[in-house]
């Protein structure tokens, strides 16, 4: 009996040792990245930005796995419900994570499934309308909806998804009724408004940076407190005449829950290192994204704090998704 007990010890006090030793020689093989959204919309659009400067560093490659859907609620299961050994991480978004809670009645994952990586980036929403539309501010965006209710149509990427709230906090506001068009995505959306098929979106700016600059959209204003530095000729929502008007999403990394410590602060350091890098960050503005970062632990109460902020305003607006 003593044996046993005596090797029971041995395996007990190298286990922490063999972890270690496991958690130094990640990664072994290639990461996914699950992406809870379709290609072409700001989530894939950063996620591709940073994958080839995260695979630099790690070694091996990076997957980019586009599980888009339910407003981002099929990726993010399918990201809680992987192996918690640092090859599956997800891409985070304010949406997802910080309203459906709010919005869905049956959530397939709760927040605690995910342990935090890292804060990306902040993301001003751009107002955008289609270049026929008469309207080269709010004021006359307010003015057009007033002379024709209910007839100016406006796309999201899914009911319930920030830029969608970003619409009816807008038509609460202003007294507008613009009417709601829920698409598979940010991507989809744009697509959308470059065909006429809607007339505006309240849009992240990669979804549609380049056609604003190449003409084929107009951007009227942005929806942060400040003006952003994608964009900084352009005024904010609230200094276009509707104070206290103020949206912004945000983008991170989340790992599943149980990942090694060890492995969540290599790509935590990873990370940090990668958007803090002058050419990174001058990419990321581009495109409309502007960089967070700091510790694991700061994205996590940052999450907590935007999950409670937006459940009343959930509320309000009534919007509700069985």
């Amino acid at each position: 009996m003593s044996r046993w007990v005596r090797l029971a010890a041995i395996a007990a006090l190298s286990t922490p040792v063999a972890g270690v030793a496991w958690c130094q020689s990640y990664p072994v093989k290639p990461v996914r990245w699950i992406v809870p959204w379709p290609p072409g919309g700001g989530a894939d659009t950063l996620t591709r930005i940073v994958s080839p400067k995260l695979s630099e560093a790690l070694g091996q490659q990076i997957i980019v796995d586009n599980r888009g859907g339910a407003a981002g609620n099929i990726g993010a299961e399918l990201a809680a419900k992987s192996p918690p050994d640092g090859y599956t991480i997800a891409f985070a978004y304010s949406g997802t994570h910080s309203i459906n809670p709010s919005i869905y009645s049956r959530m397939a994952f709760r927040e605690s499934d995910f342990t935090p990586v890292i804060w990306l980036s902040s993301v001003p929403q751009v107002v955008v309308v289609h270049p026929s539309l008469p309207v080269k501010n709010i004021k006359d965006l307010i003015a057009l909806d007033k002379a024709k209710p209910g007839q100016l149509s406006y796309g999201s990427s899914g009911s319930g998804a920030i830029n969608h709230l970003t619409g009816e906090l807008f038509n609460s506001m202003t007294g507008t009724k613009l009417v709601h068009v829920p698409y598979k995505g940010g991507g989809p959306a744009a697509v959308a408004l470059l065909s006429g098929e809607i007339g505006m979106i309240f849009g992240e700016p990669a979804s549609i940076a380049q056609q604003v600059k190449a003409g084929r959209l107009r951007a009227v204003a942005v929806t942060s407190a400040k003006r952003s530095l994608f964009l900084p000729d352009l005024p904010t929502v609230a200094e276009s005449g509707v104070p206290g008007y103020e949206v912004t999403s945000w983008n991170g990394v989340l790992a599943p829950a149980g990942t090694p410590a060890e492995i969540v602060r290599r790509l935590n350091s990873d990370l940090n290192r990668i958007i803090a890098a002058p050419d990174m960050t001058k990419r990321m503005i581009e495109f409309g994204f502007e960089p967070v970062g700091g510790p694991p632990e700061r994205f996590g109460e940052f999450i907590r704090a935007e999950t409670a902020k937006w459940a009343p305003v959930v509320k309000k607006a009534g919007v509700k998704v069985d």
